[in-house]
């Protein structure tokens, strides 16, 4: 096995976020450590303190690698009409959260980084997302004004947030003893909010 010394950054590091894929492929984020992550790629945990600064640091690397799949997910939607490209969007989201769930969780359970170039990767990518919200919402009706739509984009997403949080918990209720259906309150959401854009006179 090569010696530390031997990896260049980008390949170290490369390293590590493959070793960090195959734990939350499986588990959760508690129980790995540093000195797990050391141990799996064959090094000294020092390296691994000298590349990232901090365990929490190399978290921080994770979750921007979690954002870029999401916009991955999202930049390949096959639709450009805006009812059909919000509902895809939202059932992506449910899709991508409940089929790598343990990502999803380190993504908000943990803090996010504050300040520096990875504060600015990881707010680009989420400001991103929201802008395309708004910039839909606008093609869909444009009596909405830039403010409202963008309180609109951070309001609509927030809900299909909070239904994706509530159904990765299974908190979200019974009917006739079965769980309720995520993609059905995605869709009756989605249809309530865009009734009422719909019902909007032109912009004044």
């Amino acid at each position: 096995m090569a010696r530390p010394k031997q990896h260049a950054p980008d390949a170290l590091h490369a390293q590590v976020m493959a070793a960090c894929d195959r734990w939350l492929a499986t588990q959760p984020i508690h129980g790995l450590s540093l000195r797990a992550i050391a141990r799996e790629i064959g090094c000294a945990p020092s390296t691994l303190l000298k590349l990232y600064g901090s365990f929490h640091y190399l978290l921080q690397y994770v979750n921007v690698e979690t954002l870029a799949r999401l916009q991955d997910a999202i930049s390949n939607l096959q639709t450009d009409a805006p009812e059909p490209w919000l509902r895809s969007l939202a059932h992506a989201y449910w899709q991508f959260a409940e089929q790598d769930c343990y990502r999803w969780q380190l993504l908000f359970d943990y803090p996010l980084a504050e300040g520096g170039e990875l504060n600015q990767r990881q707010s680009g990518l989420i400001e991103a997302l929201f802008v395309e919200v708004e910039t839909c919402l606008r093609r869909y009706q444009p009596a909405l004004g830039e403010l409202e739509a963008r309180e609109m984009g951070r309001m609509l997403w927030g809900s299909v947030h909070g239904l994706v949080q509530l159904g990765l918990n299974e908190r979200l209720g019974y009917w006739q003893g079965e769980q309720l259906q995520m993609d059905r309150l995605i869709d009756q959401l989605l249809t309530t909010v865009l009734a009422g854009l719909r019902a909007r006179g032109p912009a004044e």
